[in-house]
């Protein structure tokens, strides 16, 4: 066992964090030492909240060093949490009230256009994530997060999970690629999470161990899955992927590590992944779930993420990943119908309804034949130009 323990980041850039250090001694009781800027406004609470902790774990004496950078309770009683089960090995959870009291809606069909990337081991990015009202936000232990955070991140993202509201937007955590990601399920799914992502996802069996071992954790609120294709196999494996588990809502592809498994460099114009997307999307389609394609990794290039996003939406994908807050607006921008397809799409659910009215069996528009489905992705097309402001409810007046 270590005398002594570190949780938790400090430093010029860190802020709303802590650095946590911890060293078990014979007698003396608590001491805390402890930096911070806020401490005549919040040490006596501080001192609480630790005192609690320590008390939970029946720790009577030890010698506690907390560099403070605004760090609120959730994020300190992580960072304790961390470093206590590296000194004694204890793995009960202390857990603060949670503001989420209940499960939180979720729809397999709802849109998702965009989902904003956060690293699970940065609380000040996890604070006002879901201010920039992205479709979900994913707290992530995986690709964002350092090895040797691993532990601690999976704590602060089980608090985040109980302590940020995130409103409108699905609480989404991606986990650490299996079997690792097995153990992150244990801490996160407790907390009313409406998806999972699961990376680097190359069969139908690593679905079905992450629906398993959810389904062991977990028999009331609904957990959805989206596998993340990220190689070569997981492309060719995509249907049977996308069909593994009812559960399954959507495939997202991840470009960097394809094209890395490739071997080739990934361009602006995408032409080295284009047999994979369109492998994704059919798959998808067949199996009736989301498409969703990879991030835009250049935030500052603007212009280039317009193009991408367009071009995304025409190859038939529902979505992107954001890695910055200001490509939601963007993103959701290339998505959201355009006028033309508003246009058709009120033409067609008028032409419908006229029909219907006269009992007619047939519906037609100039000279294509109208079926049901079309005329369920019209009424999907205006609910999402009334949704975003670019049709007015009551458009029908513009057609008396």
């Amino acid at each position: 066992m270590s005398k002594t323990s570190v949780a938790g980041n400090h430093g010029e850039d860190v802020r709303s964090d802590c650095l946590v250090k911890i060293s078990l001694s014979l007698k003396g009781g608590i001491k805390l030492s402890l930096e911070s800027r806020v401490e005549k406004l919040y040490g006596d609470h501080i001192q609480s909240l630790v005192n609690d902790i320590m008390k939970f774990y029946g720790i009577k004496n030890a010698s506690i060093h907390i560099q403070d950078s605004g760090a609120l309770d959730f994020v300190l009683a992580a960072r304790m949490e961390s470093a206590i089960r590296q000194l004694t090995g204890d793995t009960r959870e202390f857990l603060l009230p949670s503001v989420v009291k209940k499960e939180i809606p979720s729809d397999r069909k709802q849109k998702r256009f965009t989902r904003l990337y956060v690293p699970g081991n940065t609380p000040k990015l996890m604070l006002n994530a879901a201010i920039h009202k992205p479709d979900g936000v994913i707290l992530d232990l995986e690709d964002s997060v350092a090895p040797s955070k691993k532990n601690e991140a999976r704590l602060l993202v089980r608090n985040a999970l109980r302590a940020i509201h995130f409103y409108q937007s699905e609480r989404m955590v991606r986990i650490n690629q299996l079997p690792r990601g097995l153990e992150d399920l244990d801490l996160v799914i407790p907390q009313h999470v409406n998806v999972i992502l699961i990376p680097k996802t190359e069969t139908a069996t690593q679905v079905n161990e992450v629906a398993e071992r959810i389904g062991s954790i977990n028999k009331k609120c609904k957990v959805w899955l989206m596998p993340i294709i990220e190689t070569a196999l997981g492309i060719e494996n995509a249907f049977p992927i996308a069909t593994a588990s009812p559960d399954v809502i959507a495939l997202s592809i991840g470009l960097e590590d394809y094209t890395a498994d490739l071997g080739v460099k990934r361009t602006r114009s995408g032409d080295e992944s284009l047999y994979a997307r369109m492998r994704i999307v059919n798959a998808c389609k067949a199996a009736h779930v989301q498409p969703l394609d990879s991030v835009f990794p250049d935030f500052a290039d603007t212009e280039g993420l317009k193009e991408a996003a367009i071009r995304s939406k025409s190859l038939g994908f529902d979505g992107m990943g954001c890695i910055h807050p200001g490509q939601i607006r963007i993103i959701q921008d290339g998505f959201i119908p355009d006028p033309e397809e508003t246009e058709k799409a009120c033409r067609i659910v008028l032409a419908f309804e006229e029909a219907e009215s006269k009992g007619l069996g047939v519906v037609s528009l100039g000279s294509k034949m109208i079926d049901r489905p079309v005329v369920i992705r019209a009424l999907s097309t205006i609910n999402l130009a009334e949704k975003f402001g670019t049709l007015k409810k009551d458009w029908r007046k513009n057609y008396e």
